[in-house]
Order: structure tokens, then sequence, then C-alpha cells
């Protein structure tokens, strides 16, 4: 019989752990305790493309958050997510409402429109946030053959300008948005920030207010890889599972993608992860604040901090810190902090930006 591998391995470090910066949460590594549940899901076989264990135990995780007709189905990353929840959501004739500045607009590549064969009608809003009155700028035409036909509102929560919609914010979009016989998609890349800021539980604006489909973020929140479209009314959607599979979403090994979001959920890391990388962003924009010669953009809801200053500042400091710019032609940054940020980085931060701006 075959010796069990033991835990040898010729990989090196590559990089120094001690380098910090404030550009993306996705620059942060992973959580100790989602290492640990991967190392507790790795040995012995479990059967693949999604009937292992740890898929159907994540189901009642996941009912537990979002209630008993929720259904989890894990995927690679957040624009797989997307794409395939909003291909769930739409005829090959369909359009999809959302913010000028969304992430399916913005940073998926045109994702959505090339892969998922549908439209993006987008509307600028001043602080990421769609409203009602916003929404019908774009919603009209069904009849119209000549126009893709309005059948989603998607909705970023927390936004990609940093801002949180409250609960009674969703829910007038809901209802407004099935009024119309349109279906509502959240992009919950931050939902964790979002719900930590707001300091409800995740289904109060999700299944509470009636969201259709949820696209569950936990690359952000401190996994290695991986999300989860969860689907909370099971009339919105068909086909998921093949939807899946054709937008090349459907791992092989689901074990270690359910495992991980299992870590996240089955008791509060989700939580605890997000309310510190908001403290840390609260504790970045008070800082900023006391400093003359740079402007937060945005209220700092969550854990990203917009701020404008003297492109040279900008350019010095980021030979000291990792970011980057959201505006370059108007001078305009993003500063992200994530769930290993410690004070003493944030302080650094500050420090430097503090000696740049004199110079």
């Amino acid at each position: 019989m075959t010796a069990a591998l033991g835990p040898r391995t010729d990989a090196r470090r590559h990089h120094d752990p001690s380098v910090r910066g404030f550009a993306s949460d996705n620059y942060a590594g992973a959580h100790p305790e989602v290492l640990a549940a991967l190392a507790l899901a790795n040995e012995g076989h479990q059967v693949a493309y999604g009937e292992d264990q740890y898929t159907d135990h994540l189901q009642r995780i996941v009912h537990s958050h979002f209630g008993p007709s929720a259904e989890a189905f894990p995927v690679f990353n957040g624009t797989g997510a997307n794409v395939t929840a909003l291909q769930a959501l739409t005829d090959r004739w369909g359009a999809v409402i959302c913010a000028e500045s969304a992430h399916i607009n913005v940073d998926e590549g045109g994702a959505p429109e090339r892969m998922g064969g549908l439209k993006l009608l987008t509307v600028p809003t001043p602080d990421g946030k769609l409203t009602p009155e916003l929404i019908d700028r774009q919603a009209w035409g069904w009849e119209d053959e000549h126009r893709a036909m309005p059948q989603v509102v998607s909705i970023t929560q927390n936004t990609e300008l940093g801002t949180v919609y409250t609960v009674d914010e969703i829910r007038a979009i809901v209802e407004h948005a099935h009024a119309k016989g349109m279906k509502v998609h959240l992009d919950g890349a931050r939902i964790a920030n979002a719900a930590a800021s707001l300091d409800v539980p995740m289904r109060a604006f999700t299944n509470a207010v009636g969201v259709d489909v949820l696209s569950y973020g936990g690359t952000k929140n401190g996994m290695v890889f991986g999300e989860a479209v969860i689907v909370l009314n099971p009339d919105a959607v068909s086909h998921m599972k093949h939807l899946r599979k054709l937008s090349m979403q459907l791992a092989s090994k689901m074990r270690f993608v359910s495992v991980q979001l299992e870590a996240l959920l089955a008791k509060d890391l989700w939580l605890r992860n997000a309310r510190h990388s908001n403290a840390m962003a609260q504790r970045l924009a008070a800082g900023v604040r006391a400093l003359d010669g740079v402007e937060i953009l945005y209220p700092v809801q969550a854990n990203a901090v917009f701020a404008r200053l003297p492109h040279e500042v900008s350019h010095r400091l980021q030979e000291r810190f990792r970011f980057y710019f959201w505006d370059e032609a108007a001078g305009d940054v993003r500063w992200m902090c994530a769930f290993d940020t410690t004070e003493d980085d944030v302080d650094a931060f500050l420090q430097a930006l503090k000696e740049e701006l004199a110079r």
C-alpha cells in the first residue's frame, strides 16, 4: 500500500510578507481559519462536481442565513458568479439595468455581454446607488423589438464607490422592479462589509426584501478563492446547474470551495473579518481628515476610502504603498482595507501620506 503523502514541499516563499498595501482586499492572503478548513477537507476521496458532503452541508448553512428556499451554487470567482446569475435571470433578448459604475459594467471585461449574451443598460449615479427614479431612465420599451428588453435590475452591496444601500432603499428598488415585471440581482462581492456597516443580518437586505438572486463574495473576505451564486427565489431562475457548467464555473473538486464558505458562514468569521476591515477604513478616513490637501470623496461606509489629492503626492506615495488611481485625470484614488489590515499598517500609511504632502 502506498504511504500517505506527508507535509513535505519543495515550494519556496517568493514574497516579503511584511510588505503591505491599500490597493485591494484581493491582495490579502487567506484567513488562518479558512486554511485550516481546507486542510480538514483535504484527506481522502469525496465525490466530484458538488456531490460531496461539504457542498451538501453548505446548503444547510446557507439556509440559516438566507432562508429554507435558498440554494447555493459554488463558483470560482466573482465575474463567473455575476455572469452565471444574470444568464439565469434573462432571456436571450434580455437586458440588465445597472449603475454606470457597476462592476459588471466597468471591471468585468465585457463578460456579461460577451459571455452572457445580454445587454447592460447603464445609469449614471452620484454615489454608486440606484433608485427607482434612476431605474426608470432605462426601464422602458418592453414591446419594442428594436430595444433589448429590460428584465433585471442589478445592484451592488456595498457599491463600487464604498457606499451602502439601506434596507429600505433595497426594498424600494425590489418593489419597483417587481412591479414592472423585472427581477433583482444583488452583486454581493463585499456583502459582509455591508451587513457589518448596517449592523443587520445579510437576510435583512436580500431575501427578506425580495431580492431574487445573490452573488455571494468570499474571496475579498478571507477565502483563497471562490464565491457562490445563491438563488433566493427559485421561481426567478432557470437551469442554474446547466448554466454554471456552460459558464465554465463548475468546480470538479467543489469541496474546496464549499468548505471555505462553510468556514466563513458557519459561525461569525464572515462578520468578524468585515467588521475589522471596516474599522480600519474608519481609522484611515479619520487620519486623512486631519490632513490638509486631501479630500474624501464619498461617505466611508464599508472598507474603502476614496480621496482626491495632488497627482505628484499620489505618485510618490505609490512608491511606498501600493494603491490604485480611480480617476487619474481628476486625481482620485481608492484605498482599500482588508481583514488582515492592522492599525500599524494604517498609521504607517498615514505617516507616509503626511510626509509626502509636506514635501
